[in-house]
């Protein structure tokens, strides 16, 4: 644990009376609804977009990176805008792809104390700016019309997971969720069949079918549009 980390548990755990913390929370509101109205107000113009997940330390070189990048290129071809979490890695291929296909390239930036800055590749207008992961991941769900998957670390996991969560409750409508990769997704998809359904119970049989695998940008790209030519595209709520 470094020095910056230790000081932040401790003024964590300062003492702070009510009206401390009644104070702060209270402004703490004002900068979440901020967030919401900045991100609200700018993706509402932009149209149709899939959200392109993966690692943010994934390398120019590695194959991955590369086909993150022709995914996000036939994507625009097909109409869709791109939109990534905005920083390096998986998120900076997928926003080179939609540039490089002349499409809406999206970043969502969040702040974070490493890793984390805004790629060359963002369209100067459609770049946003979060402090709240919560805010983001909102952002990035209501105005996707899919979600690919490339292999990444906790985020990606964190995100996949939550958009299956909302198309199993229906609380968002069902739409395409893309995993990019066999020889990366399979054995999470194992566990998840063997462990998760068949031996726990956890979900029921028909939660299997809300994902697709995939190893090519061409049969990605067919999973998104093969879904929407039987529906219209708009926001999910």
């Amino acid at each position: 644990m470094t020095e910056r980390q230790d000081d932040k548990i401790r003024r964590a755990f300062a003492e702070k009376d009510w009206n401390d913390i009644k104070a702060s929370d209270s402004w703490q509101i004002f900068k979440i609804m901020s967030e919401f109205v900045e991100g609200f107000d700018k993706m509402s113009k932009i149209g149709p977009c899939v959200s392109i997940f993966g690692s943010a330390r994934t390398k120019p070189d590695n194959k991955y990176y590369i086909l993150a990048e022709e995914i996000a290129f036939k994507l625009t071809q097909e109409g869709y805008g791109v939109i990534t979490g905005g920083g390096p890695g998986i998120m900076e291929a997928a926003n080179k792809g939609a540039k490089r296909g002349k499409g809406k390239s999206v970043g969502l930036n969040i702040e974070l104390p490493f890793e984390q800055k805004p790629n060359d590749f963002i369209d100067r207008d459609k770049s946003i700016d979060f402090h709240y992961f919560f805010v983001r991941k909102t952002i990035f769900l209501k105005y996707s019309q899919g979600f690919i998957g490339m292999p990444g670390g906790f985020g990606t996991i964190d995100e996949l997971f939550e958009s299956l969560t909302l198309v199993q409750t229906h609380k968002i409508a069902s739409f395409p969720v893309v995993l990019v990769g066999r020889d990366y997704w399979e054995g999470l998809v194992e566990w998840i069949k063997e462990i998760m359904h068949k031996k726990e119970s956890n979900i029921h049989p028909e939660d299997l079918a809300l994902f697709t695998i995939v190893d090519t940008a061409d049969e990605a790209v067919k999973v998104i549009v093969d879904f929407y030519s039987k529906y219209l595209l708009k926001p999910n709520f």
